[in-house]
């Protein structure tokens, strides 16, 4: 195939997963809206040493994961691409340091470029890496330190060798400013015990200190510039965000140790079946081939480490897949007898899981199924045969690997293609309302413009009004979810109404405007809370209510 036309079937490849879909996905709530609003407001504050989150002080993350967010929005406006910008440029810059460690590992174009293509097409990636989340960002950072430290120890002069743990320091302290200290444990335990067993533990002793003093170096001005402006900062990240999440009795996310297990073998979808392979293939060849090792150890020690830890998250495990994918490409083309049955299962698995799919799309989760509660409700026929294409499109790429042809296997890669492309379309109408509040908000933009003041009863349906009308001054009642923290400043006790002051609040600041209250129901409940004042004005979708009170004199 000649370069010219191979180059631009990556880049249509490149636009039908990464971009094409974006601006069709509303974006969810709590984490999307979330992120987006917190990069709205630091755009329009011009503060970028101190994330806000309604104008609240929020400590959960750092700093540098919002940088990126800002430049998305900077560069693309106020929209969903803009939003997923920041995760779409990690994951599309970590498959390109896949691919230049492919290239430095195997000396292999083919062995790189099947690499980064089966990192980008893997479910837990793809869904990840489109996702308005911190670690696609963080991912990032981890995939270039790992590549940073490799073409240290790869150096053939001094000057190399420095230069590649500089690279690891920077890696190391921009990882650091995204997610904290999680950013370095990946690259501790994954390059500890490869230079123990590769006997480079006193090179990594003697040079190590050059990339924590870099890393110190990158972060010392954002971390003494957000101590002095706030100084309960690191108390609350440290101790909170990292000692509690992970190792408290009252760790957030709580899970059993085998939670990873099932996270990895779906994640690992489309190439499922050249996972065992790949990993079998790589203990094989850890004592002759130092990279198989490394590649290893950078999978299974973070992977052992995250199931240990009591707070578990999906994204958790997602640089792994980094690794994964090299292994998976190593063992797909590195072998002079390419591994047949491993595809021939490979197809089969695709085949019968889009298969699957689509028939429970069509008999489960339609209106006219089986099921005693239909995911999807009646009007939603349209929904239904999109969301059975997409999985049924999944099962046809799998069943065409199967033909005979040397390269074949590889449209594993377009298994879930139609997924990217029609899952916004597919979406049934009781998850949009709880949790894609765009359109209720869009219905209700003009009401929110002219209130004078905002309530919200939910964090993340509040993230949502705000990034849309672009205002961050509500008020929150009855619950603080993750805002209890920044609500907690004595500058902030306005900003929350309990229930059993509703009332009194409502008929002071009804003097001063309109007033619109945003709820979102518990699962099951019918109406509010009976204790609120009947409003003057009523609209609901699904699980989320809109009161509005007119202003009085």
């Amino acid at each position: 195939m000649r370069t010219g036309t191979r180059t631009a079937l990556l880049i249509a490849f490149f636009a039908l997963y990464y971009v094409i879909p974006i601006e069709f996905r509303a974006l969810w709530q709590p984490d999307e809206t979330r992120y987006a609003e917190i990069s709205r407001e630091m755009l329009v504050s011009g503060n970028w040493i101190v994330p806000h989150f309604f104008d609240l002080r929020y400590f959960e993350k750092p700093v540098a994961g919002y940088w990126v967010n800002n430049l998305g929005q900077l560069l693309f406006g106020h929209s969903r691409f803009g939003v997923r910008a920041g995760a779409i440029a990690g994951t599309t810059l970590s498959a390109g340091l896949i691919y230049w460690l492919g290239r430095q590992m195997f000396a292999s174009r083919q062995v790189a470029l099947t690499a980064s293509i089966i990192f980008m097409t893997t479910l837990l990636v793809y869904g990840v890496g489109t996702y308005a989340v911190l670690d696609p960002i963080l991912l990032l950072w981890m995939v270039a330190a790992m590549c940073s430290y490799w073409r240290a120890v790869q150096a053939s002069t001094t000057q190399q060798r420095a230069f590649g743990y500089l690279l690891l320091g920077v890696a190391s302290g921009m990882g650091f400013m995204t997610k904290g200290f999680l950013a370095l444990v990946v690259p501790v335990l994954a390059i500890l015990p490869w230079a123990i067993w590769q006997r480079r533990l006193g090179e990594l002793l003697r040079w190590g200190p050059v990339a924590v003093a870099t890393a110190a170096a990158i972060s010392a001005p954002w971390a003494l510039a957000i101590h002095q402006q706030e100084g309960q900062f690191w108390h609350y990240f440290f101790w909170v965000e990292h000692i509690q999440r992970f190792a408290e009795p009252n760790a957030q996310h709580k899970a059993p140790f085998w939670y990873y297990l099932p996270v990895l073998l779906a994640g690992s979808l489309p190439w499922l079946a050249l996972l065992p392979g790949a990993l079998h293939k790589a203990w094989r060849q850890r004592s002759q081939h130092a990279g198989a090792l490394y590649l290893l150890s950078w999978v299974l020690l973070p992977l052992l480490f995250f199931s240990i830890a009591k707070g578990k998250l999906v994204t958790y495990i997602l640089p792994c897949f980094a690794p994964l994918a090299l292994l998976m490409a190593h063992y797909a083309c590195g072998n002079a007898v390419q591994p047949v049955s491993a595809f021939k299962i490979n197809g089969w698995i695709n085949l019968l899981f889009g298969s699957a799919a689509a028939l429970l799309m069509l008999t489960g989760l339609a209106p006219w199924g089986l099921a005693h509660h239909p995911l999807y409700h009646q009007g939603e026929t349209a929904r239904v045969l999109a969301g059975a294409a997409a999985f049924a499109g999944w099962g046809v790429m799998g069943w065409l690997s199967l033909k005979p042809g040397g390269n074949r296997w590889q449209l594993a890669a377009l298994c879930p293609l139609l997924l990217a492309l029609l899952v916004g379309f597919a979406m049934p109408q009781r998850v949009r309302d709880a949790k894609q509040p765009e359109r209720f908000v869009n219905a209700l933009h003009a009401k929110l413009m002219q209130s004078r003041y905002l309530l919200a009863d939910n964090p993340g349906i509040a993230a949502a009004v705000a990034w849309n009308v672009k205002r961050s001054d509500i008020t929150f009642y009855d619950a603080k979810g993750e805002l209890e923290y920044g609500l907690g400043y004595a500058d902030a006790a306005t900003r929350y109404v309990r229930a059993e002051h509703i009332v009194d609040w409502l008929s002071e600041h009804r003097r001063q405007g309109n007033v619109s209250l945003v709820l979102m129901l518990d699962a099951g409940d019918s109406a509010p809370d009976p204790h609120l004042p009947p409003p003057d004005a009523v609209y609901r979708q699904g699980r989320l209510v809109w009161y509005g009170y007119n202003a009085t004199p």
